[in-house]
């Protein structure tokens, strides 16, 4: 079983008694025996793409013809990091079923069916036969290399090293590797509803680069990398940068608007993106027609098993269909600069548009999703200062007169009680949560209660009595109670 960017198996065969040609005209044969898409192919070699099945994902299969030897390799064309040995099945189905059949043909035979053959070769091109339409996965020689900018892959490492970068900081400043606290994830700029409509913005973008912990990064640093080898060089730095930051943001709207209490972060909804921009180009002709019939089943498969899986309780699958969605149409409007790649104001003309598009997007989602998270979170920060204020009376020095108690309790107590109370009331006109409109009721109680405590209190030393304290005591240890109900 192969591991890797993507797996791989390689095995280099004899050509024996044969010639060049001869080795060419039955390897076609087999191709066309075992059912797979011829592609590419000149007089040195040739690319075929094996058909989808419960055996094979529609890998890329490469043939290539040196001196006495031809390298037989299957690789990957999506984003499977198992192969499951179907790579090492592909390359010795081909052998041995060439060693089956090549002595089946006389040599007459052979090069009649090579002069037919020769008509439908292209031009030899080295670069196409040893690397396209994979072409930047040749260049991930090794673990190290998937962080080093190259051509063709420049953008991708660059992405991936900041991810890793701002990760590794937040965990020297403290932060947990493992199970970050959502309150170091928001400090960080992770996105929520109530403070990046509160005029946070910039959460919209900052959250792309946030990770909850070293195993989201992992997963998505993966996925990065995997999409980034293949989109990157179709689509250039320009237009991948743009495309990643742009379907980012649109994620980060997504997630607004559809969760009112998650803070989101993580760069799977860029990631999404980039799979849905590729997924755009892969119903297009930008792609050779059966390079992209392999990639697109691989690349449904790995985008539908991963939607399913947010389906779970804790993922943003709402940023997940925003990227996804996003990117298809991106990538639909890159396409004509795609057709015209010298043509810098076809390319400009649909960056402005699609920047247009998004600035829509954000002004859209701000004037229209409901704030009221946010607004009640600036309520109960008056609230907590107006309670401050009303048991101050509880500070008061023992020494303190009846005088400065009840003008205490009437000034710094009823008063910012009633306060309290009228905030609450306004709360309670606002468009909130289950959960937070039962803890509204329990607060407007607990200011009930409050407001029931001090009238007894100043009943008590108005009328200089002690008749009231049965009913005071009760008061304060339904208040206690409360407040632990509260807290929990």
């Amino acid at each position: 079983m192969a591991v890797g960017f993507s797996p791989k198996h390689e095995q280099i065969i004899e050509l024996e008694n044969l010639s060049k040609n001869e080795f060419i005209v039955i390897a076609q044969v087999v191709v066309k025996q075992l059912e797979w898409k011829p592609s590419y192919i000149c007089e040195t070699g040739f690319i075929a793409y094996t058909k989808f099945s419960m055996s094979s994902y529609g890998e890329e299969l490469k043939v290539n013809i040196e001196g006495n030897t031809a390298t037989i390799k299957s690789e990957c064309a999506g984003s499977q990091m198992f192969d499951w040995g179907k790579n090492k099945d592909n390359v010795e189905n081909f052998i041995s079923r060439f060693n089956d059949i090549k002595n089946s043909f006389t040599k007459e035979e052979l090069e009649e069916k090579y002069k037919e053959l020769s008509l439908s070769f292209s031009p030899v091109d080295e670069d196409i036969l040893n690397t396209a339409p994979l072409n930047t996965k040749q260049k991930i020689t090794s673990f190290f290399s998937i962080f080093i900018p190259t051509e063709g892959y420049t953008i991708t490492p660059i992405i991936l090293n900041l991810n890793i970068l701002v990760f590794a900081v937040m965990a020297i400043m403290g932060v947990s590797i493992f199970e970050p606290e959502n309150q170091d994830i928001l400090n960080w700029g992770g996105n929520f509803r109530p403070t990046t409509l509160a005029g946070e913005w910039w959460r919209l973008f900052t959250c792309c680069f946030i990770h909850i912990g070293i195993f989201h990064l992992l997963m998505n640093m993966y996925a990065l990398v995997s999409i980034g080898v293949l989109l990157e060089p179709l689509m250039g730095k320009t237009r991948f940068l743009f495309a990643y930051v742009a379907t980012g943001i649109i994620a980060s709207l997504s997630s607004l608007g559809w969760n009112e209490l998650i803070i989101s972060a993580g760069a799977s909804g860029a990631i999404f993106g980039m799979y849905g921009m590729f997924l755009a180009l892969l119903t297009t002709n930008h792609i050779e027609k059966s390079a992209r019939d392999a990639m697109r089943t691989s690349t449904i498969i790995f985008v539908g098993y991963n939607l399913l899986n947010g389906l779970k309780p804790g993922i943003d699958n709402a940023a997940h269909i925003g990227g996804l969605l996003s990117g298809m149409a991106i990538g639909y409007a890159f396409l004509p600069s795609l057709k015209q790649p010298n043509s810098k104001n076809i390319k400009s003309i649909s960056i402005g548009a699609i920047t247009v598009a998004v600035v829509v997007a954000i002004i859209i989602v701000f004037n229209s999703v409901s704030n009221d998270i946010g607004k009640y979170q600036e309520k109960m920060t008056e609230f907590t200062a107006l309670e401050e204020k009303a048991v101050k009376v509880y500070s008061l020095p023992e020494t303190a007169t009846n005088e400065e108690i009840l003008n205490s309790l009437n000034n710094d107590g009823l008063k910012n009680w009633e306060k309290c109370m009228a905030l609450i009331s306004e709360i309670q006109t606002y468009d909130l949560p289950a959960d937070i409109q039962e803890r509204n009721k329990a607060l407007k109680t607990y200011c009930e209660m409050r407001i029931e405590c001090y009238q007894l209190i100043e009943k008590a030393i108005t009328e200089n009595t002690d008749q009231y304290q049965p009913m005071i005591d009760s008061c304060n240890v339904r208040i206690e109670r409360l407040i632990n109900s509260l807290q929990q």
